[in-house]
């Protein structure tokens, strides 16, 4: 069921990519997913979460190295106002996932996860915040 005032999200597909941590290439194949999790009311946020799901090979081979996710706000008009930057993990890991505090956003418009692998978006994930 999905909380007053969120409109309900879906994962997000990101396409196959390369990368160089540390001089050494590394390969991501098809079969990772940025999920975005949001809960709340109105425009309390009460819990937010976002990782990144595998499947198929994926899940056996995806390993992500220099990543963070970002939330975002934006309002009705698209602009973002507030980022809670998350940290750098120079370390390489198949899971990564982020949590966020509970919050009140002081406008209307959208909540959003962004995923960055060696300081590119890879992927991006948004709810709307909506009366």
């Amino acid at each position: 069921m999905t909380p007053t005032g969120f409109a309900q999200g879906r994962e997000t597909p990101d396409g196959s990519f390369s990368y160089e941590p540390h001089g050494v290439g590394v390969r991501v194949p098809v079969g990772c997913f940025l999920t975005h999790r949001i809960e709340g009311a109105g425009r309390r946020i009460t819990d937010q979460f976002a990782g990144v799901d595998r499947v198929g090979i994926a899940a056996t081979f995806s390993r992500f190295c220099n990543w963070r996710i970002d939330f975002t706000c934006t309002d009705t008009d698209n602009r973002t106002y507030r980022t809670s930057r998350g940290a750098t993990h120079d370390s390489c890991s198949g899971d990564p996932l982020r949590h966020a505090a509970p919050q009140v956003v002081p406008k209307y418009g959208n909540a959003c996860a962004r995923f960055y692998v060696n300081g590119g978006q890879r992927a991006s994930q948004c709810h709307s915040i909506v009366k």
